[in-house]
């Protein structure tokens, strides 16, 4: 299994950068599109970034951590999920 995996999208969207950057990057946002989850982190390369939330009656909390970010341009963080059934680990 190959255990380099990255997911990329790309998507078009009607509205302008500064609407899409704070919509990736403010709370109340991610909250309406994330499941109604609660993110933390101060948005700064190298920090922590955790996704709090219950997902069918169960509690959870996801971390990861920010890689790359450049305002109004870049959005790149590492993502695991416990649910995930995989262990807590960088390889997962």
């Amino acid at each position: 299994m190959n255990k380099n995996l990255t997911a990329k999208a790309a998507a078009s969207i009607a509205a302008t950068r500064d609407k899409v950057w704070e919509a990736l990057i403010t709370p109340n946002a991610i909250k309406e599109y994330m499941f109604g989850t609660d993110v933390e982190t101060d948005w700064k390369k190298g920090s922590k970034i955790i996704w709090k939330g219950e997902f069918k009656g169960k509690k959870y909390e996801d971390k990861g951590e920010i890689l790359n970010i450049e305002s109004e341009k870049t959005l790149q963080y590492s993502h695991f999920s416990p649910l995930s059934g995989q262990d807590d680990k960088p390889e997962n």
